[in-house]
């Protein structure tokens, strides 16, 4: 017996079909069996049912000799379902990575629920995704399996077939199947949810809800819209039926108000000529089905007393005058942006007017984030050694926590940013001021870049669709031309960006400033730092950290931590900041969550390696001398979509990966860790980190705050500096000097 059944009806979805079965049969859980039901699909669907289950024991292919529609499909192949749970796909749909994983954890962790609901994703055919904004429902807190009376709230969530695990046991003793018709999820998820006796939630995107431009059933005009009230029929019977389940009534009837009122809304579902007989069976419906005791919302109260008494003509007429009223709100709401906006500039141009101030300076990050990356460390530095400096932040609000009380924040797009940004004599950015600034004769600008460039950057880009997408080249170079320093971090750096952002600037060679700490920090801030991240004592830490593929729209995990921690043993943590779209990570015990942490220095300081492909962070990281793991297994698509600078894996950081079996075979030999290793960190550290030695914003400082051109602190040569050595050092078999 499985512990799961995946069901997938399948009826004209063949453009989808293979993809669906492949996010099943891709899964890192295997114990599993798929029923596929071909719904006597006048497309490809049934052949490709008969090629899955031709060649992968686990796949079953029914095929209906007439076409049943979506709930008798469900039906024939949970009778063919032999598996614990019953899982519903849709055949246009698919399985996260690791979802069937995910789920029978929490089973286990909630001891084996009549039901399990689990959250999704819709997937545009653009390729973006957006979580269900009702997510927050799906909440882990209190017991781990309860009734629907303890969590009412669940009923908001949309009620689908596909975002639940069922228990077979319990499908099949209350005799549970689908209706045939439109809306065949009503009778089905209301009934199953109302008589479960155990419930559980999982707080992770499982399902990606493809949402497609044409085809859908649900978007499809046609009078079958009107089996919405045989389904409902259905429920309120059930209802009816269980004297028990009568308290769950006003709650039905508002939900039924609500849909019977999105429906008829809905101007691609119903033939004009129909629209009056669905409001009329609408109202028959809720007469016939009326309970007091379920509040709606005010908005709502309206429009169900209008329904219910057949008002169709002031309805409409409600709907119309919402509708203009909606349109005035966003006009007035547009009007006085507007105004807003233009007064801004006007104040704006004022200030342009006035002296600049000779000890003010204005920073900020690329998206007006918080306090990090080469402009913070730059900022203190500033702050240290430039007496009377008054400095500014840039940032939007939920961000002011991290900035220090000394530097002031200002808003983007308030009056005080432009007055800054007006008469500010300073102004460094590791991206783009607003591209309405006025660069003032006297105002110096520093550009300060993020990192060493291993993938293309700048106008190099230009040939490079996937990973340029809408840049606007022109507005580069007009931003570019502003500059008057740039930092550069090594004469790679230097070479690669005076091409891709060609003006007259001077460049700043003279290391990295976020580096700094790495040879400021001593082991008990390390110590602190690695408490702070729940990092048990004693153990290695591995910071997961890749990079953004351009070529994907949706990121998805390259590696299997899971599996990687299981290889590793118990004495091994993993610190997780991938990129990752539509979904929430996998909860174990020994992979920590980080990639919501707003410093990547603090990670990187309290972790004892590195595992990366293509991020810049492998240049700052070899400052620590800690062991670094490239694992480079889509590097030809990457090189497609974005190219590099050089051959990464000629001249690598550490040992170099090409697929996860390597990468564990990497680990489970301690090769990452060896003498080879630390060999190539040393060649990469030498070539790629000339200047960071610890004094790189105090040179930056001296030369564009003070105007310092001779007398700089000279570079620590790589074998007398000192870096920050973790608390208790691990045999690592890699060079920790002192200095």
């Amino acid at each position: 017996m499985p512990r799961f059944s995946v069901i997938v009806p399948a009826f004209r979805v063949q453009a989808y079909l293979h993809a669906c079965l492949d996010s099943v049969l891709n899964q890192s859980f295997k114990d599993f069996e798929v029923v596929v039901v071909d719904d006597c699909s006048p497309d490809t669907c049934g052949p490709i049912a008969d090629e899955y289950a031709h060649r992968d024991p686990r796949v079953t292919a029914l095929h209906l000799p007439r076409n049943a529609g979506l709930g008798p499909a469900r039906n024939a192949g949970m009778e063919r379902a032999t598996g614990d749970y019953l899982i519903f796909l849709d055949g246009d749909d698919t399985l996260l990575p690791d979802a069937l994983q995910t789920i029978a954890d929490r089973l286990g962790a909630t001891r084996d629920p009549d039901v399990l609901m689990y959250d999704y994703t819709r997937t545009y055919w653009s390729g973006r995704s957006v979580r269900n904004v009702l997510a927050d429902r799906l909440a882990e807190h209190g017991p781990a399996s309860f009734r629907l009376a303890d969590r009412p709230e669940l009923l908001q969530l949309l009620m689908v077939v596909w975002n639940k695990a069922y228990r077979r046991t319990f499908v099949e003793a209350e005799g549970f199947t689908f209706p045939p018709g439109y809306y065949e999820d009503t009778p089905w998820t209301y009934p199953v949810l109302m008589s479960a006796g155990s419930i559980a939630v999982l707080d992770a995107v499982c399902v990606s809800y493809r949402q497609r431009r044409r085809g859908n059933i649900l978007s499809t005009t046609s009078e079958k819209h009107f089996d919405i009230f045989d389904q409902y029929d259905r429920v309120f019977a059930f209802v009816d039926a269980r004297p028990e389940l009568a308290l769950w009534r006003p709650v039905l009837f508002r939900r039924m108000l609500d849909h019977f009122c999105a429906v008829y809304a809905s101007r691609d579902r119903l033939p004009h000529p129909s629209r009056a007989a669905f409001f009329r069976r609408a109202t028959a419906s809720c007469r016939r089905y009326a309970t007091p005791g379920a509040p709606a919302p005010r908005r709502a109260r309206l429009r169900h007393g209008l329904v219910r008494l057949g008002a169709r003509r002031t309805y409409r007429a409600l709907a119309a005058s919402r509708r203009i009223g909606d349109s005035l709100r966003r006009g007035t709401a547009a009007l006085r942006r507007a105004v807003r906006g233009a007064v801004l500039q006007a104040h704006y141009r004022l200030q342009l007017r006035l002296p600049l101030r000779p000890r003010d300076a204005v920073f900020a990050t690329g998206g007006d984030g918080g306090y990090a990356g080469e402009p913070a460390a730059i900022e203190a530095k500033a702050r240290e050694l430039v007496p009377g400096l008054r400095t500014a932040w840039i940032c939007r609000p939920r961000h002011a926590s991290t900035v220090p009380p000394a530097t002031r924040t200002l808003a983007p797009g308030s009056f005080a940013y432009w007055s800054a940004l007006a008469r500010s004599t300073y102004l460094v950015n590791d991206g783009a001021f607003d591209r309405r600034l006025v660069k003032r004769r006297g105002q110096l600008l520093l550009q300060t870049h993020r990192g060493t460039p291993l993938k293309t950057v700048g106008t190099d880009l230009l040939d490079r669709p996937a990973a340029a997408r809408s840049t606007d080249f022109e507005q580069l170079l007009r931003d570019v031309d502003r500059w008057d320093f740039a930092l550069s971090a090594n004469p790679h750096s230097t070479l690669v960006r005076e091409r891709a952002y060609p003006s007259g600037y001077t460049t700043l060679e003279h290391g990295s400033p976020r580096n700094d700490v790495y040879h400021r920090t001593g082991p008990a801030d390390v110590a602190r730092l690695r408490e702070t991240l729940a990092i048990p004592p004693g153990t290695t830490a591995l910071l997961y950290a890749p990079t953004h593929r351009d070529y994907r729209r949706v990121q998805r995990p390259a590696l299997d931590l899971e599996r990687l921690v299981r290889v590793l043993g118990p004495q091994f943590v993993i610190l997780d900041r991938a990129p990752v779209s539509g979904r929430t990570r996998t909860a174990h015990p020994r992979i920590i969550d980080v990639s919501g942490h707003p410093c990547l220095e603090t990670l990187a300081l309290a972790s004892d390696a590195l595992i990366t492909d293509y991020a810049s962070l492998m240049f700052a990281y070899v400052n620590l001398d800690r062991p670094v793991v490239l694992h480079l297994e889509d590097i030809e698509a990457y090189e497609a979509a974005r190219g590099t600078y050089f051959d990464i894996t000629a001249f690598p950081p550490g040992v170099v990966a090409r697929s996860q079996d390597e990468l564990f075979d990497i680990f489970a030999t301690d090769h990452w860790r060896g003498s080879r290793s630390a060999q190539l960190r040393a060649a990469f550290l030498a070539r790629f980190c000339p200047y960071d030695d610890g004094h790189a914003a105090e040179r930056v400082v001296r030369r564009v705050f003070l105007g310092e051109t001779d007398g700089l602190p000279l570079p620590v040569p790589p074998s007398a500096r000192r870096t920050a050595l973790p608390p208790q050092q691990h045999p690592a078999g890699a060079r920790m000097s002192r200095g």
